[in-house]
């Protein structure tokens, strides 16, 4: 899940919210007034997604790097987009286009590890109408294995945990007290890999990033 610095920790499950089951519901709308993840992919600190605009990513379906010189301020964070009018259309109707969990790797969020996130290419997804990034490609193909289940987990535990919390503090206590359901890199890829040869992937390689716009 998070690469080389997870996979030797013993797993703990006696720290925060308790464990979402498979057939819980969905929660409600996350929060979205922070943590954020900034200042990542090369740009400068309190900048999101690695700089690329938001709203590109609903109206190009594409990842588009910002303008420096076009940009936004919510949340206390800065937002860069390639037009005047994607920056009115944000500035409209921010909740729309932000990404959800501060823009952190949903599956991170998915074990309550606000660590990582994405922006660029092969690292974000649309999904019923939201934005979500990833830390990577495999990050997001994992999440994806089961998309419905691993966004219940993840709201929830962005709800119950990480939402108005310091992500470091929160990230560290999870790095050491493992949610139930906590499974390693190397046990997600190899769960993938055989999905792909037996042809069963939920989402196959190829796949539009938009899956779908809506439902």
């Amino acid at each position: 899940m998070l690469g080389a610095l997870g996979a030797g920790t013993v797993g703990m499950a006696g720290c925060g919210a308790a464990p979402v089951t498979p057939d819980a519901p969905m929660q409600p709308a996350s929060p979205n007034a922070g943590p954020f993840r900034t200042g990542t992919g090369g740009v400068p600190a309190g900048v999101m997604l690695e700089g690329h605009d938001a709203v590109a990513y609903f109206t190009r379906h594409a990842a588009v790097p910002g303008d420096p010189g076009i940009t936004s301020s919510l949340h206390g964070v800065t937002w860069r987009f390639v037009s005047e009018a994607n920056r009115a259309a944000f500035e409209r109707e921010p909740e729309r286009y932000m990404p959800q969990f501060g823009g952190f790797c949903s599956n991170g969020i998915n074990y309550a590890i606000p660590w990582g996130g994405g922006g660029g290419p092969d690292t974000w997804r649309i999904y019923r109408g939201r934005l979500y990034v990833f830390g990577g490609k495999g990050p997001r193909d994992h999440f994806e294995m089961d998309t419905e289940l691993n966004l219940r987990r993840a709201h929830h535990y962005w709800n119950a945990e990480v939402a108005g919390a310091n992500a470091i503090v929160t990230r560290t206590r999870r790095l050491v007290f493992r949610v139930p359901h906590y499974r390693t890199d190397a046990s997600l890829q190899a769960e993938w890999e055989a999905l792909l040869k037996e042809g069963k992937l939920p989402v196959m390689p190829g796949r539009p990033q938009v899956v779908p716009a809506e439902i």
